[in-house]
C-alpha cells in the first residue's frame, strides 16, 4: 500500500525502478514484504487446511475465519508482487488491485466475526435462527463482492496527488471501528448482567462464553485500530506536508503485518496446535 502510493505515481517512475538504487527505507520495505510472504502464506494456508479437514470446530462455525485466512493469504501473496514490482513494472496493476485485500478484506471479515459473537451473546434466539452455514455463505459472498469493489477502487484511486484514496481509507476505518465498538460495548454490558434463574455452574459457563466473545471482539477491534490508524496518520501527515515519503508509510506496513498474525496464533492455540500460556 505504501509502496504502491509512493513509488509508482507514473509509468516513468515504474519503468525506472530497475535503474534506481534502493535507499535504506526501500530496503526495509522489501525485507518486510519478503518476511511477510515467507511466514504469512504458509501460516494461513495451514489454517485453511485445518478448517477444511475439520481439525477445529467445523467449517460451519469457522466459516468467517476461513474467509479471513483466504483474504490474508491473498495479501501475503501480494507481498511477493510488491517485491517483484521493483523490477517488473507490468505487475503494478495486479499489485494495486490486490491492495483492496489490505483496505477492506481483513476488517470486513473481522466485523462479521464480531457481529456473530454479538448475536450469540446478546440475541441468542436470532443467532440460532441464522446459525446454518447458508447464512454465513450469503454474508461472506456479500463481503467478497464489497472487497472486489475495494480492489477496483484501489486500482484506480491510489495516487499521492489525489486525496480520494485517503478519505476512502478513513471512512472505512470509522465504519468498521464503529461496528466493532458497538459489539464490544454490548457484549461487555451482557457480561456484567446475569440472566434470570442462572446459578452455579450454568452461570459460570455462560459467563465464560461471554468473556471469550468479549475477548475476541476486543482483539479484532484493536487489530482494526492497529491496521488503520498508522496509515491514516501517515496519509493526513503527507497531505498536510504535501510530500509523500516512503518513510511515512513504513510504520503502518509493519503494524499491518504484525496485526495479521494475531488471529492465526489464537486459532492455532485454540485448536491445540500451539501451546502458549499468554494466549486465550
Amino acid at each position: 500500500m505504501n509502496n504502491s502510493t509512493g513509488n509508482f505515481t507514473s509509468p516513468e517512475t515504474s519503468t525506472n525502478a530497475t535503474t534506481q538504487s534502493f535507499g535504506f527505507v526501500e530496503i526495509l520495505e522489501l525485507c518486510v514484504y519478503s518476511i511477510s510472504f515467507l511466514v504469512g502464506v504458509p501460516t494461513h494456508s495451514y489454517i485453511i487446511w485445518l478448517i477444511i479437514t475439520g481439525a477445529g470446530s467445523g467449517v460451519a462455525s469457522e466459516f468467517f475465519i476461513l474467509n479471513l485466512s483466504v483474504s490474508e493469504a491473498g495479501f501475503y501473496m501480494n507481498c511477493l508482487n510488491f517485491v517483484l514490482s521493483e523490477w517488473f513494472a507490468f505487475i503494478l496493476q495486479f499489485k494495486l488491485f490486490l491492495a483492496g485485500l489490505i483496505t477492506t478484506g481483513r476488517p470486513l471479515f473481522q466485523c462479521l466475526m464480531c457481529v456473530e459473537r454479538y448475536l450469540a451473546v446478546v440475541h441468542p434466539v436470532t443467532f440460532l435462527k441464522y446459525k446454518p452455514l447458508r447464512y454465513r455463505v450469503i454474508c461472506s459472498t456479500a463481503a467478497w463482492i464489497i472487497t472486489l469493489g475495494s480492489c477496483l477502487c484501489c486500482m484506480y484511486t491510489i495516487n499521492p496527488r489525489d486525496t480520494l484514496h485517503m478519505w476512502f481509507l478513513s471512512v472505512q476505518f470509522l465504519l468498521f471501528l464503529s461496528i466493532q465498538l458497538f459489539c464490544l460495548v454490548a457484549v461487555l454490558r451482557a457480561l456484567k448482567q446475569s440472566g434470570p434463574g442462572e446459578r452455579g455452574r450454568e452461570r459460570e459457563e455462560e459467563n465464560h462464553m461471554k468473556r471469550r466473545a468479549f475477548s475476541l471482539i476486543l482483539i479484532n477491534t484493536m487489530s482494526t485500530v492497529i491496521t488503520y490508524v498508522p496509515y491514516c496518520i501517515a496519509g493526513f501527515f503527507a497531505i498536510v506536508r504535501k510530500n509523500l515519503n516512503s518513510a511515512y508509510w513504513l510504520p503502518g506496513l509493519v503494524c499491518y503485518v504484525l496485526a495479521g498474525f494475531v488471529q492465526p496464533l489464537l486459532y492455532l492455540h485454540r485448536t491445540g496446535k500451539l501451546s502458549c500460556p499468554c494466549l486465550l
